[in-house]
This record gives C-alpha cells, structure tokens and sequence, in this order.
C-alpha cells in the first residue's frame, strides 16, 4: 500500500472541493493518505493528520494542490528527501504541475500503477556573504535574483565563475536561474528556454544598460559569485521570487547547483517542448482577447 502526502494551497478556492475527491479516490483504491494538521483537523480526519517534517519517513510521494508558486515553495521545503511531487493546476500558468483537476480518478490510477516517470530538476545553493561571512543560505529551484528597489536607480553586479571575472552588469539586476527556471522569470527578460535535462546554469540580464549585456549559458559545475554596487542601498535577493533579503554594497552573492535536486512526477506521453507550446501559446491568446 502506497501513502500519499497531499499538501494544499487553502487560498485557492477549488482546493478544499479537490482534496476532498482525492481522498475519498485515494482511500476507495487501498493508499494511504496525510495531510498536514490543521487541514486534516478541518476535514475532521485527525486520523489523517501528519506534519510536513513528518512526511520523509512516512509517505512515497506528495501532491501538491496549487499553482507553480505552491509547488516552487513545497519544492524547497522537500529537497532533502527527494519525495516525488505530483503537482495538480490550480493556478493560472501551471508549467511545473502535471494533473488537471479534471482528471482526478485517471491521475490517482496512473500514480498508484506506477504509470508515470520522474525528472530530477537541478537546484541551486544560494549564500550572502557579507564582509568574509557567510549571512544567509538557501536552495532555489527556478532562480536566484538580484535587483534594485527604487525606480529609476541601477544596481551593478561584478560576475565571476570558479574565480574568473566573468563581466559586470549595470541595470535593474541580474537573474541566475536552473533550466526549470528558464521559463519564469528569465524568460521575460530575454533569456533562453532550456531543456529541463541539461545540466546548466543561465545568468540573465534584468534590463541591461548596454546594447552588448546578453544572457549566458554556464557549466552547472561552476560556482558564481556576484558582487553588488550601487550608489543608493535598495538592494535585494530573492529565492524563486518567494523569499526576500536586504543586501549591503559590496555583499557577494556565491551561487552554485545544489546537491539537491526536485523529482517531479510526469506523464510519459507528455514532453517538454508540448507544454511550452500550449502554455506559452495560451498566455499569448488570453493576452490577445484581454486587449
């Protein structure tokens, strides 16, 4: 018997309405279902109750009920672990999610027969260092950003790689980012859309101030570290867009791919370059009927 974790996003409208369909599926076919504490009290299924930190040692696999935002942040709380996420749209875009919530009853025997495969999604290992130490750490599965605050101020970042002066960068900031994350926020600053596969990194220009700033590909086994400048002190790091920190002149940011990584369950007859086109191609319709 399988037992599957479900976590969920609660301000999502749908996401109460879907988990209760997942357990009555999940429970009808023999798996074992957890939820964290405060849901499962709200069900009143205390029976069900499990706290995420629980999860390791007692569950195969999770899903997620939300969007890429919900999924980005349970990605980050799982790395350790490496417990396959099974992530179910509830959001608008949806590129890291692979069930509908449409298709409940054929997503759960797919999962429980095994009829999936799974993608380990490069991380990266982000570091603060500030004056020789090191301040703060965190793991990112799309991006690591880093930007100015103010409007109409520039911030300057000095790149180099395993040591290396790279280049320097002045303008809005700069995005490094996984292939996973090549479609988020890199993408809207010009940078390439890259096979999920590839073992590499992407440093990404935020409104450069030179015609000649272009987004680079990098060997995933380099190790970056970016220097700040800039003559005000709004300055920030972001860890996939989710999580914040104020930086000072002259912090180094050292990024480098993680010893973690996501497995995400995925349909076998679904591939990459399918849901970049549907994904992509219905944000362009919506836009288009919106104007």
């Amino acid at each position: 018997m399988q037992t599957i974790g479900i976590l969920v996003n609660k301000g999502k409208p749908k996401a109460r309405v879907i988990l209760k369909e997942l357990i009555l599926l999940l429970e009808a076919r023999g798996a074992g279902v957890r939820l964290e504490p405060d849901m499962a009290e709200s069900l009143e299924r205390m029976d069900l109750a499990l706290t995420v930190e629980e999860f390791p040692d007692s569950v195969d696999l999770v899903f997620v009920l939300g969007g890429d935002g919900t999924l980005l942040g349970v990605a980050r709380q799982l790395a350790p672990y490496q417990i396959p996420i099974l992530g179910f749209n509830l959001g608008y875009l949806g590129f890291l999610s692979e069930a509908e919530p449409d298709s409940l009853s054929s997503a759960v025997d797919r999962v429980l027969a095994g009829d999936y495969t799974i993608e380990h999604r490069l991380m990266l290992d982000a570091e603060v260092v500030r004056n020789g130490h090191s301040l703060e750490k965190s793991v990112a599965l799309n991006d690591v950003g880093i930007a100015k605050g103010s409007f109409s101020r520039m911030i300057t970042s000095t790149v180099f790689m395993d040591g290396e002066y790279l280049g320097t960068y002045s303008g809005d900031g700069l995005i490094v980012s996984t292939p996973t994350g090549s479609t988020a926020y890199s993408l809207s600053c010009g940078g390439p859309i890259v096979w999920p596969g590839v073992r590499c990194v992407l440093l990404t220009p935020i409104c450069p101030h030179t015609l000649t700033s272009r987004p680079m590909v990098l060997p995933a086994e380099s190790v970056l570290e970016i220097k700040v400048s800039a003559t005000h002190h709004d300055l920030g790091l972001t860890i996939d867009g989710q999580l914040g920190y104020r930086l000072q002149v002259d912090d180094i940011i050292r990024v480098k791919a993680s010893r973690f990584v996501t497995s995400l369950i995925k349909w076998k007859e679904r591939n990459f370059f399918e849901v970049v086109r549907k994904k992509l191609q219905g944000e362009q319709e919506v836009v288009e009927e919106r104007t």
